[in-house]
C-alpha cells in the first residue's frame, strides 16, 4: 500500500513532525492497520526527499508512543493505534461552575517566552518565536484541583492577569471574538514530581491525571495548546461511547 504523505519545507512545523502526525494519523484511521509494514527509512527519505536522520526522528516517535515496533530481520511494524476518546470542547473554569464548585484561579506565571519545537510544532509557529505562557492554579472550594499551562499565539488577546484569576481562558478568548471550532486533545497519567505534589497538595509520587490539548478557531488556526495536570480524587473525565452502526 502506497500512503500519501508530503512535507511543507515552507511550514515553520519541523520536517520530521509532519511525518509522524500524518503515519500516526494513516494508524488511526485504519489506512495502515496492525501488522502492517512501513517502507524502510532509505525508501521513505528518498521519496520525500528528506534525510534518513529526520525520516529516523519521526518513526522514533512513533515507536516511543507505542504505534510502531522495530523487528530485527521484518523492519518497521504497526503495532496498534492509540485508542482516542473525544470530550466537549470545555474549560475546567466552565466545568467546575456548572457542578457548581466555586472556581478560584491563582495565576503563577503571564508571561512571553520563546516556543520549544513542542510549542511551536502545536501552534504552527515557528520554533524559538515569541509565545504567551499562562500557568495557573485553578482551585474549587479552596482546595488545588488542576495545574494549568497554557501557550498561545503573541498579540491573539489581551490576557490581563486580573481577568484571568476572574474568570476562563475561554470565555476570555470568546470575549475577544475568537470562536473557537474544535480541538486534539489527548489524555494520561503519571506519578507527580515533588513540585507538582506540593503545589497540588498531593504525595511526591502520587498518580495525577494529564491533558494535552491544541484548540482551533473557525478558521482552523491553532489558538492555544495547553498541558494540564489533575488530582485524580478531585476530578475525572467521562466519556460518552457511541457503537458505530
Amino acid at each position: 500500500m502506497t500512503l500519501e504523505l508530503s512535507v511543507d519545507r515552507s511550514s515553520p512545523v519541523p520536517l520530521y513532525f509532519q511525518l509522524s502526525q500524518q503515519l500516526e494519523a494513516a494508524i488511526e484511521h485504519g489506512t495502515l492497520t496492525p501488522g502492517s509494514l512501513l517502507g524502510n527509512e532509505i525508501e521513505l527519505a528518498a521519496r520525500l526527499g528528506l534525510s534518513r536522520p529526520t525520516v529516523r526522528q519521526a518513526i522514533q516517535s512513533l515507536v516511543d508512543k507505542g504505534l510502531l515496533v522495530r523487528r530485527r530481520g521484518v523492519g518497521t511494524q504497526v503495532v496498534h493505534s492509540q485508542v482516542k476518546r473525544p470530550l466537549e470542547l470545555s474549560s475546567l473554569y466552565d466545568d467546575l461552575e456548572a457542578a457548581g464548585q466555586r472556581p478560584a484561579t491563582k495565576v503563577l506565571v503571564n508571561t512571553v517566552v520563546a516556543a520549544t519545537a513542542e510549542i511551536a510544532a502545536a501552534l504552527g509557529v515557528a520554533e524559538g518565536s515569541d509565545v504567551h505562557q499562562v500557568e495557573r492554579l485553578r482551585l474549587a472550594h479552596g482546595e488545588p484541583m488542576a495545574h494549568l499551562c497554557n501557550y498561545l499565539p503573541p498579540a491573539l488577546l489581551d490576557l490581563d492577569t486580573a481577568q484571568l484569576e476572574a474568570t476562563g481562558l475561554y470565555r476570555m478568548m470568546r470575549a475577544a471574538g475568537i470562536t473557537l471550532h474544535s480541538a486534539r486533545q489527548s489524555i494520561g497519567a503519571r506519578a507527580a514530581t515533588a513540585a507538582e505534589a506540593e503545589r497540588l497538595t498531593e504525595e511526591a509520587g502520587a498518580p495525577l491525571l494529564t491533558m494535552q490539548r491544541v484548540t482551533f478557531d473557525d478558521t482552523g488556526r491553532a489558538v492555544e495548546y495547553g498541558t494540564h495536570t489533575y488530582r485524580p480524587t478531585r476530578y475525572s473525565f467521562e466519556f460518552q461511547l457511541l457503537v458505530r452502526p
